[in-house]
């Protein structure tokens, strides 16, 4: 049952994404980020955890994921650094996927050599 709560709830986010930029001629990278502060609101809120454990990798893959995973940080730091932590956070909470991505798509890069379209 978990794969199956996951797949439905991670197409339904996609889903919704897709019918905020079919409907409402949003751009992608405006959808990305409003994916990323709904899921950082939810989890001020204490209501991703709930929904994580409900859905599992439908919940956390997607860019509402990575909103929880930033906001996680965030509270972490401040309860350890204080103010400070208001600012170091999210970086230091997001740095190893963000991290992961670039050099992944850099070694994809190098593998399938793309090339600019025309």
């Amino acid at each position: 049952m978990d794969y199956i709560n996951a797949f439905w709830v991670g197409g339904a986010i996609c889903a919704l994404s897709q019918l905020l930029m079919e409907k409402t001629k949003m751009m992608p990278g405006r959808v990305m980020v409003t994916l990323v502060v709904l899921g950082a609101v939810i989890s001020f809120f204490g209501w991703y955890e709930p929904f994580s454990e409900y859905a599992g990798a439908g919940a956390t893959v997607p860019l509402l994921g990575f909103g929880n995973l930033l906001m996680k940080g965030v509270k972490e730091a401040v309860d350890q650094e204080g103010l400070i932590g208001l600012f170091q956070g999210g970086f230091k909470a997001g740095a190893v996927g963000s991290s992961a991505a670039l050099i992944f798509g850099l070694l994809a890069g190098f593998v399938f050599n793309p090339k600019m379209k025309k």
